[in-house]
């Protein structure tokens, strides 16, 4: 149980870790360096939504034959509508936007800021708790390393993710003490969703495709709505495209090395 509270809490202390970026850098961190970590994001979910969840949830599913896409194909519809509802009904701000998404609020800025990153670290949450759930189901699909690669990856892309969260609220007034809680509460979900995950899943060990899968198409997402469109932004965004394959063929290596 060690090994999987520690999974668990790897992608919160890269949040956290990033967060605290704050105290060491003066200013807000360039476009530039925000559109290549988002790019660098984009390709550690992408590759973690294939290689961690959609193939082994088809390969728990190869005794269906030749309709083994199947729950593959509709628990990935159910996350992706389930995050079309989430951003439908939870107020929130993305950085460098102007107009707030989801029905009208009178929540501060900073808040809604806070929360667009929150809406973006349930799905990685989601998904590193269905693995670990997996894992402790004794699926021969899902190994510890496997978890443990996931669990890297998204750690490794909440880094930045904190510092992007962090710096821009301490720049638009806040402390530095306060911008630094922001950033870490806004990873605090993952840690949370990963667990109710695992408790879900130790009740419904058969939906298993149906959960890795929902968990990819949750994070696939808010890479298209969210990542692209924020790396690739502005002039010059080819450093975002690069930056995806770095964070793409990183995920691949640890999950193929580790699993």
């Amino acid at each position: 149980m060690k090994t999987v509270l520690a999974g668990l809490l790897i992608p919160f202390l890269g949040t956290a870790g990033g967060a605290a970026c704050v105290f060491f850098l003066k200013k807000e961190l360039k476009i530039s360096v925000q559109r290549a970590l988002s790019g660098f994001a984009a390709g550690v979910m992408v590759a973690a939504s294939v290689w961690s969840l959609l193939i082994p949830a088809m390969e728990q599913s190869e005794h269906m034959g030749r309709l083994s896409f199947v729950p593959a194909f509709v628990g990935f519809w159910l996350g992706i509508l389930f995050l079309l509802l989430l951003d439908c009904v939870i107020p929130h701000l993305h950085v460098h936007a102007e107009k707030a998404e989801g029905p009208h609020s009178k929540l501060r800025r900073t808040t809604m800021m806070v929360l667009a990153v929150t809406l973006h670290n349930i799905p990685e949450g989601m998904a590193v708790g269905v693995v670990y759930a997996g894992w402790l189901a004794g699926s021969k699909t899902i190994t510890a390393g496997g978890a443990l690669a996931l669990a890297l990856g998204i750690a490794i892309q909440n880094f930045p993710e904190g510092a992007i969260v962090s710096m821009p609220l301490c720049a638009e007034g806040k402390s530095k003490g306060k911008a630094f809680m922001n950033g870490v509460l806004s990873g605090a979900v993952e840690p949370i969703g990963a667990l109710l995950t695992i408790l879900a899943a130790g009740f419904i060990v058969p939906a298993m495709p149906y959960l890795l899968s929902f968990a990819a198409g949750a994070m696939l997402y808010v890479v298209v709505e969210e990542l692209i469109p924020e790396m690739t932004e502005g002039e010059h965004s080819n450093v975002g495209v690069l930056m995806f394959a770095v964070g793409f063929s990183l995920m691949m290596a640890l999950d193929v090395a580790l699993g």
